[in-house]
Formats: structure tokens, sequence, C-alpha cells
């Protein structure tokens, strides 16, 4: 195992996320890779608006930006030999497109639980990612908060 991508999201979920891939990059010997994947900025003409009618869309996406770049860098300040990538775009895919370009030999990210009915509206990373990886997906189960 040479390359190991760690998927985060920001939530409850991405210190136990952090704290496995750099357990497991270091009992192998892999370089990590941690990556968040940011939504891209919504279609003006879907809410009737050109970027110019509505320029608040395209600043709001700018600070979304910025600010998930610098919780990456937090993130990857305490790890030695990471690297980190913020991509823009479906976060299904987005780890998809990630992982098949990096050649990794294992993703890890976590799930939430939100239930049936949450995934079944909202879809969830996750299960995509078990759906249609093509590498070895670790899920890390966060538990629920009491």
């Amino acid at each position: 195992m040479k390359t190991i991508v760690a998927a985060v999201d920001f939530s409850d979920s991405t210190p136990v996320v952090i704290d496995a891939a750099v357990g497991i990059a270091g009992a192998y010997g892999a370089q990590l890779h941690v990556i968040h994947v940011l939504e891209p900025e919504p279609a003006y003409t879907a809410y009737g608006f050109t970027p110019d009618e509505f320029p608040a869309m395209h600043l709001f996406q700018e600070e979304a930006r910025k600010r998930a770049a610098k919780r990456l860098e937090e993130l990857a300040s305490p790890l030695s030999d990471v690297t980190v990538k913020l991509i823009e775009g479906s976060p299904l895919q987005g780890v998809l497109d990630y992982v098949k370009g990096s050649g990794a030999d294992l993703v890890i990210l976590g799930t939430h639980g939100h239930g049936m009915v949450a995934s079944l509206l909202l879809g969830s990373v996750a299960e995509g990612m078990v759906r249609k990886a093509v590498v070895p997906t670790m899920i890390i189960p966060v538990p629920e908060k009491e």
C-alpha cells in the first residue's frame, strides 16, 4: 500500500477519519493525501440570475473556498509528509476522480449515520463510494453524541 486518500468534510467525523488515516498510513509507510470537495458554485440560471445580477453568490463561494483551504492546511500542519487538495465539484465524483488520478490504494472517509430517509433524500458520499469505488474503501462510523 503506497497511497491513502482521506476525504474529509470538516464535520465531527473529520478528526476520527484523520486519526485512522494517519495510523494506517504510518503502519504501511504510505503517502497520505487529505482532500476536501467543495460543492460547485450554483448555476445562476437556476435562480433566474446572471452572475452580474447576483454577485453575492460568487462572493460566498470565494469565501467558502478560502475557508476550506485554510481548514485543510490547519489539518495538515501537525502531520508529516501529507498532501492536501481542495477540489471543487460533486463530492462523490470529486473523490472518485481524485482517487483514480492519485493511484490511491485505499480511501478512508467518515459517515454520519443520518438514517435511511436522509440517505434516500440527500444521498451519501459514503454510500456512493461503497457502490462505485474502484479501490478498497474504509468507512469510519462516527458515534452519535449523547
